[in-house]
């Protein structure tokens, strides 16, 4: 079991987080309930699984969790490419978001590559 919160993982997601509901406070309001609200929830979900996982007694299930945040990464980097087409997102602000998660799924992954050799020892 590990604390969730002195993952280094956790930390930066959960900033994220906060990133993507800041860049989302644009978006035209007839979007509250469509793409807004999807790529809250899924920005939400990334942090926390990994939080979930963090509390469960084998890697084995910490990284079903983990391979979970990572789908919620690829679900809200479709969401910013597409609120990028539409023109809820400047090219600035959209590069920077995906340049963030691709950093998450990239610990993310180690992490769990980390994990799986521990199980093997």
């Amino acid at each position: 079991m590990h604390n969730f919160k002195e993952l280094e993982i956790w930390k930066i997601s959960r900033k994220f987080c906060s990133k993507v509901y800041l860049a989302t406070n644009n978006f035209p309001q007839s979007e509250k309930f469509g793409i807004t609200n999807q790529m809250r929830r899924s920005a939400v979900s990334i942090p926390s699984n990994i939080a979930e996982g963090a509390s469960r007694h084998s890697n084995k299930d910490f990284c079903r969790f983990l391979e979970i945040a990572i789908g919620s990464c690829y679900e809200l980097e479709t969401q910013l490419l597409i609120s990028n087409d539409l023109g809820f997102l400047n090219d600035a602000s959209n590069h920077s978001l995906l340049y963030e998660l691709n950093r998450i799924i990239m610990m993310a992954s180690k992490f769990m590559s980390s994990l799986k050799k521990n199980d093997l020892k």
